[in-house]
């Protein structure tokens, strides 16, 4: 008998219980889309040449004549404190959306779209979110999971030919309803029912499904012509216990029978449009189902596919344009504002901040540039899809968090001059939604990835299944060669698989290294665990971020080669060097916490020779910062999607330091004669040009100011009239006025008089 036969043989029951078992609905997940460079580095085997293969992102001139026009026009009508305060977008932008076809960036020119590849629908989102991010999410809706891209995959033909034209030009205008009360991240789960039936529908009889739902949390829902509905099918004809079809999506006009579109929700009281949705009894006939009766059933593994690639565009590039405006308000504010003599910029509590932020938006734009690239080839990376949706939400909120520390005052007072308020108050929907962080770390970063990215587990499920014991056998046979290979390269060092660029040979040496450290103790882990491991989920987290931030320092490899750009290799050596201290440490931090005797053995041996990770040392943070505050070609690389917006704080920055650019290093001489004189015409009277010193003095002290508005109204005497009156409608300063009534903060204290 084989040796394989054997070896299955006696492995085949306590690996059949060991094993998870697999429900239909994990099954679609696990089947759904491909698997990337994430499945190498799960292997412990990066291939660089493999890694740079999937060449630079590319833009076809319709595509950059796009970003280079009206994506720009459209930021320069955006106001975010208005759009804010009115909760809702200007009826000259929901025009102007309509008319240049934001809405059908993904369906193709045939159909009346604009037909964009997954880079240029990134860009053109990822520009929007850094100037309004309700707008942002009004675009981003219609073109990610919905509608659109359930037609083109899936529609049929009368389907995609009635519904693609309408919405690609605005016509129609979609949302999709999928969460319901009792079914939030167990999407599955979802109560919602529809029972085949057959009545009669505009004047014949029809075969289509009574349904009941109930949903929420419906981006565009109040405004929206056509309804995306996902329910569980039922056909009450067929034997108990066969009856459950699965569930379905189809499209529903409004307004129709039976289905009501709720009142308004408010997601921390954002202006994109948001809502519930209620049906009850609403007869869907079998033409309105996506795909027709052939696709009854099918809704998630429909929703699955769609999602392997859409996690990876709109969120990653929401919390992308987060940390771009971050670091340039940061970067720039601390060139404006002074403190003792000094612009806190040049502080090195600041500084460090500032510096993090730059290292860290390296990264993971690299990485959603990087998968972009890999979705432009055809490839649907749904584990790495889900890290981006993950890791760069996350950095989103930590880049706009280190922001308002550093604008201090300046950041907490709202009106039209604030500068990441509203972007600070919106951070957690985008951590929330398609998948709350807090599991997709857990269930689908690792729970998936260790099924679809590990080179054997698959193969060992699938023969366990089929009861197949030399298949089993030869799996295992594979998987053990493949623990020892790890074991002997986490102890002895890795090889590095292809040719990296010479100036980060180094750290791709770290990444080959960590990343064989990381297979072996992924395969530690569900060995020892097995089964357990799935519920264990602060443990599969970690082995899930650790996979994320490997994907990451990976990506600024892929990065470095496609820009060109040496001035960029400091951020891109602090990049992967960050990341994989942090995946080190999560790595401590688990081996710590493994349920199993010896664990400290264990990771004492797995992770020797990993003391050299360290963080990055203050005196690197320091040249990072001085980087950025002297060479401006250097943020303008990092920034790359910061859009001119319209009137407000974010604009008024950026005049003030194309102003301060033009004065050079006279502003530091500028701003001494101003903390002498506490006249900004006397100090602009010292420059060689007084004109141009006094317009960015001026500029720069409108940045520095706050806004006010009416407080309660006072008598003769001082004291508030009267208290129990409500308070009048809060309205900023006129337009053309500084934001403050009050004198510039540098005039005052008054000055000393000489004794």
């Amino acid at each position: 008998m084989p040796l394989a036969t054997l070896i299955g043989r006696w492995a085949m029951q306590p690996f059949s219980k060991a094993l998870p078992p697999l429900g239909d609905t994990e099954r679609a997940a696990l089947e759904a889309g491909t698997v990337g460079f994430e499945g190498q580095l799960f292997a412990g085997r990066p291939d660089f040449d493999a890694l740079t293969a999937a060449g630079p992102n590319q833009l076809s001139a319709r595509e950059e004549a796009f970003l280079s026009n009206e994506v720009p026009a459209l930021c320069r009508m955006l106001d975010d404190h208005a759009i804010d305060q009115a909760r809702d977008l200007p009826p000259e932008v929901w025009r102007f959306l309509r008319e240049k076809r934001f809405f059908g960036m993904i369906i193709p020119e045939a159909f009346g779209g604009l037909g964009f590849g997954h880079f240029a629908h990134a860009s053109v989102v990822a520009r929007i979110a850094s100037v309004n991010v309700a707008t942002a999410v009004t675009v981003m809706v219609p073109n990610s999971l919905g509608p659109a891209e359930l037609l083109l995959r899936y529609g049929t033909d009368a389907q995609k030919d009635h519904y693609l034209p309408r919405l690609a030009d605005g016509r129609e205008l979609p949302c999709f309803g999928l969460t319901s009360p009792y079914a939030g991240s167990d999407a599955a789960a979802i109560p919602d029912r529809g029972v085949l039936v057959e009545c009669e529908f505009q004047g014949r009889r029809t075969r289509g499904f009574l349904v009941d739902f109930d949903k929420r949390y419906i981006t565009l829902a109040p405004v929206a012509t056509v309804v995306g509905l996902a329910f569980h099918a039922i056909d009450e004809s067929r034997p108990e216990g066969h009856r459950e079809l699965g569930i379905t999506c189809a499209l529903i006009p409004v307004p129709h029978e039976g289905m009501e579109i709720g009142r308004r929700h408010r997601p921390m009281d954002s202006a994109f449009m948001n809502g519930p949705i209620r049906g009850r009894q609403v007869f869907v006939p079998m033409d309105w189902v996506i795909g027709g009766e052939p696709q009854v059933g099918q809704g998630w593994r429909m929703l699955m596919e769609c999602l392997a690639a859409g996690r990876a565009i709109s969120l990653p590039a929401l919390g992308s344009a987060m940390q771009q405006t971050a670091l340039y308000v940061s970067n720039a504010y601390g060139q404006i504002r002074e403190q003792f003599g000094l612009p806190v910029g040049k502080f090195h509590a600041v500084a460090g901040l500032v510096a993090q932020m730059s290292a860290q938006l390296y990264a993971t734009d690299a990485a959603r540039r990087f998968t972009a690239a890999a979705l432009d080839n055809g490839e649907r990376p749904s584990v790495a899809s889900a890290i981006l949706k993950v890791q760069l939400t996350e950095a989103g909120r930590r880049a706009v968090n280190h922001g308002m520390d550093i604008l201090g005052g300046k950041g907490i007072i709202s009106g039209p001059s604030n500068l990441l308020g509203v972007a600070y108050r919106q951070a957690p929907i985008a951590i929330t939604v398609e998948g709350a962080n807090i599991l997709t770390r857990a269930l689908i970063v690792f729970g998936q990835g260790a099924v679809r990215c590990h080179p054997h587990v698959l193969d060992e499920m699938a023969a366990v299944q089929a009861k197949d014991e030399t298949a089993l056998g030869q799996a295992l046979i594979a998987h053990g060669k493949h623990v020892a290979r790890n074991l002997w390269h986490s102890l002895f060092g890795a090889p590095v698989l292809g040719d990296p660029p010479e100036a980060l040979a180094a750290e791709a040496r770290l990444i080959a290294r960590m990343s064989a450290k990381y297979a072996l103790t992924a395969d530690l882990a569900m060995g020892l665990l097995g089964g357990k491991l799935k519920r264990m989920e602060l443990l599969s987290a970690r082995l899930g971020d650790v996979l994320a931030h490997l994907y990451l320092a990976s990506a600024c490899v892929w990065r470095f080669r496609v820009d060109a750009a040496p001035e960029l290799l400091p951020f891109a050596q602090a990049a992967i060097r960050l990341q994989l201290d942090e995946a080190g440490k999560i790595l401590r931090d688990l081996y710590a916490n493994l349920p199993t005797p010896g664990r400290r053995l264990l990771g004492a041996l797995v992770l020797r020779r990993t003391a050299h990770l360290a963080p990055l040392r203050d005196v690197q943070l320091m040249a990072l910062a001085e980087l950025l505050r002297t060479r401006p070609e250097v943020v303008a690389r990092l920034v790359p999607d910061l859009a001119e917006p319209g009137p407000g704080g974010l604009r008024d920055l950026m005049q003030a330091m194309a102003l301060g650019a033009q004065l050079g290093d006279e502003t530091a001489a500028l701003n001494k004669v101003l903390r002498r004189t506490r006249s900004l015409d006397e100090a602009a009277r010292s420059a060689t040009d007084p004109a141009l010193a006094l317009a960015y003095l001026q500029a720069a002290d409108k940045v520095i100011q706050v806004d006010d508005f009416e407080g309660p109204a006072r008598n003769a005497d001082g004291t508030v009239a009267d208290l129990n009156r409500a308070p009048a409608a809060q309205q900023p300063a006129p337009s053309g006025q500084p934001p403050s009534a009050r004198p510039p903060e540098r005039t005052t204290p008054p000055r000393v008089p000489a004794t």
